[in-house]
């Protein structure tokens, strides 16, 4: 029996590993979240300190400079726009049940219409199966709201931690990097470095995209439901810069509860028509404008691998899972040429 090649045993070996660190992100969910928004954070914040550091700044004055402009936007933030959208944002509980009951009553009303007096057995099975599911359907969505408003609440604990673990990452990004290299192995540390710039760059360009794309998208959004005089038109705007992040389906995503707003209040095909037009005209300007300003080089994944790899990632990791799914593909895209063209077995 021929013994296996060492190649395949260091495959072998990390995919194990990355089976292991997959299960302990999943156990420690609630910890990597916090992490994770850290991690994103310092990403984002990161450039500027550069900028700093090239205009001869040292990087510790560069984040007391950072966090005093930060402390001052956010008392601007809590003094004048909390209270405004914590205000909305019970309302929004107040009056989620009594939409819920309209929907059902609409309902009720299809029914009446689907259901004449002459219809067949058979007519009569489809329609009353059909609402039936519909109610159960209403009943799990408005528990899995309340259950999402839940883990808002406890993800606040995050907002507060964050601060201090974006802190360390920045001030120590150095010694860190220093501390990561000084393990690599010698001989191909030169190829490894080369992999982390890259799958640096390609990560950090995404994340940084992706805010800015999820920001207007949700400014456009916000501004046109008001416009339109549909309920809750921030919200929904913000719903609609998160759901964004996912490709090819975050637009139907997006509609849905704009669509749900516009439909029980104004009961008209128009208001639907418009939200859906100006939903159109936003994501025609989100993939043919302003994704292509934004985003320098394009990450190249093939679209079902790309589907497959959020929505695996979504259901480990929840929110993060999805965010950063796109960049740990592309990263594994760039690994794997880097095995396929040699550069680890030239310097081996």
């Amino acid at each position: 029996m021929k013994p296996a090649h060492p190649a395949a045993n260091r495959y072998l070996l990390l995919l194990m590993l990355a089976a292991i660190i997959c299960a302990a992100g999943y156990a420690l969910r609630h910890t990597l979240s916090c992490f994770l928004l850290s991690f994103v954070l310092a990403y984002l914040l990161d450039p500027l300190l550069t900028f700093f550091e090239r205009n001869r700044i040292r990087r510790s004055y560069g984040i007391t400079i950072l966090y005093i402009v930060l402390a001052l936007l956010s008392v601007v933030f809590f003094a004048f726009f909390v209270p405004f959208l914590t205000l909305r944002w019970q309302n929004l509980l107040h009056d989620f049940p009594g939409y819920m009951q309209k929907l059902q009553v609409l309902a009720q009303g299809w029914k009446t219409q689907l259901l004449p007096s002459a219809a067949t057995e058979e007519w009569r099975w489809l329609v009353e199966s059909g609402t039936g599911h519909l109610d159960k359907i209403l009943g799990k969505i408005g528990g899995g709201i309340y259950a999402a408003l839940t883990r808002m609440v406890f993800n606040l604990f995050n907002l507060v931690l964050a601060p201090i673990l974006v802190f360390f990452m920045l001030f120590y990004k150095q010694a860190i990097m220093d501390g990561i290299t000084s393990w690599l192995p010698t001989r191909q540390r030169a190829t490894l470095l080369s992999l982390g710039r890259e799958i640096n760059g390609s990560i950090g360009g995404y994340i940084r995209g992706q805010f800015a794309v999820s920001a207007i998208v949700a400014v456009l959004s916000s501004i046109a439901l008001f416009f339109l005089n549909v309920d809750y038109a921030l919200f929904n705007g913000i719903f609609a810069g998160l759901a964004s992040i996912l490709p090819f389906i975050g637009v139907i995503l997006a509609t849905i509860p704009a669509l749900f707003f516009a439909y029980v209040e104004f009961q008209s095909g128009i208001v639907m028509l418009k939200v859906v037009a100006a939903f159109s005209v936003i994501y025609f300007l989100e993939g043919y404008v302003i994704k292509p300003l934004v985003f320098k080089e394009a990450m190249n994944l093939n679209p079902l691998v790309t589907v497959i790899v959020v929505m695996a990632f979504g259901e480990l990791m929840g929110f993060w899972g999805i965010l950063l799914a796109i960049p740990i593909a592309a990263a594994g895209k760039i690994v794997t040429n880097y095995i396929r063209q040699g550069k680890f077995a030239e310097e081996g």
